[in-house]
């Protein structure tokens, strides 16, 4: 590493730099909603030309889950990826800094709400759409239940902070860092506070199951499972939707017969259920992660 890297100036300057970029982000919250997607149109378009990497990625995720498209399909799906991905980005500027009215006014929650009453264990299947941070703020904005979340920590200071505080701006939530491990969440579930849980990446062997995601065996987390067997609850969907208005966020009923003792069969269901989430807005799922980076022994990766 270079001295320049280690010097006081550049560490001042990164400084700088992290503030400047959440000065912009304050100032979005009170733009116009149309005036801030009309930037993330300009920002998305942007990065699908020059972010090479994570345009290969996306491109053979969904050449494995959409293999009977055409490569103008999946060329066209993938550049309006790149666009719902920036807009939601920067809808964290007016979800975290926003007036609540706006907040709420913005966010439409609807669906199975009475899946939700009460102080019985709960867990929420809430998939990787760009419209997570959302789907977690419609619920601590509109419901007077306190909910558990899992927090990964930012390498970042100004932006840790920024966004720990986002997220914890309605409703007095319950935050647990990812490194504090599975007891307090046990312990959150089981004292009622509903948990906001996003399964469906892959974070390497351990901890995962190979099941079918879209035809292709893929290691994923059995923890959704886990959490419902361990703690006796009940498995909510919550999907959030980006809309012209906001974001519509639906609460589905709860699963039936769901968990089970065998943690494969359950997480198969899980990504079978997620297909079909998926197939209503294909373009808002998140497809710039490596889904497919873990392999069965002997496997090659598909993005060698």
């Amino acid at each position: 590493m270079s001295l320049e890297q280690n010097s006081p100036a550049s560490s001042g300057l990164a400084r700088l730099g992290n503030r400047l970029g959440l000065a912009f982000m304050r100032l979005l919250s009170v733009l116009p909603l149309s005036w801030v997607r009309a930037i993330g149109w300009l920002l998305g378009t942007l990065l699908h030309v020059v972010v090479l990497r994570r345009r290969r990625i996306a491109r053979i995720n969904w050449s494995l889950c959409f293999p009977d498209q055409t490569e103008a399909e999946r060329n066209r799906a993938i550049r309006r990826h790149f666009v719902v991905f920036a807009q939601a980005w920067l809808d964290r500027g007016w979800l975290w800094e926003g007036t609540p009215a706006v907040v709420r006014k913005r966010l439409k929650l609807c669906g199975d709400l009475q899946a939700l009453e009460g102080n019985a264990p709960t867990v929420l299947f809430a998939p990787h759409f760009v419209g997570m941070d959302a789907g977690w703020t419609a619920l601590t904005a509109h419901l007077e239940r306190r909910f558990c979340g899992i927090y990964a920590e930012q390498l970042n200071v100004d932006v840790d902070r920024w966004m720990a505080q986002g997220r914890q701006r309605f409703g007095e939530p319950h935050i647990v860092a990812r490194r504090q491990g599975l007891k307090p969440l046990i312990a959150a579930l089981r004292a009622g506070e509903p948990l906001y849980l996003l399964p469906d990446m892959d974070h390497g062997a351990r901890d995962s199951v190979f099941v079918p995601f879209f035809g292709v065996q893929t290691a994923t987390l059995g923890s959704l499972s886990r959490f419902a067997r361990l703690s006796g609850a009940s498995v909510v969907p919550v999907v959030s939707r980006m809309t012209q208005e906001g974001y519509e966020v639906t609460v589905h009923p709860a699963w039936q017969d769901f968990p089970t003792k065998d943690v494969q069969a359950d997480t198969a269901v899980m990504n079978q259920k997620l297909e079909a989430m998926i197939g209503e807005m294909p373009e808002q799922y998140y497809w710039v992660h490596k889904r497919f980076k873990t392999r069965p022994p002997g496997e090659p990766s598909p993005y060698a």
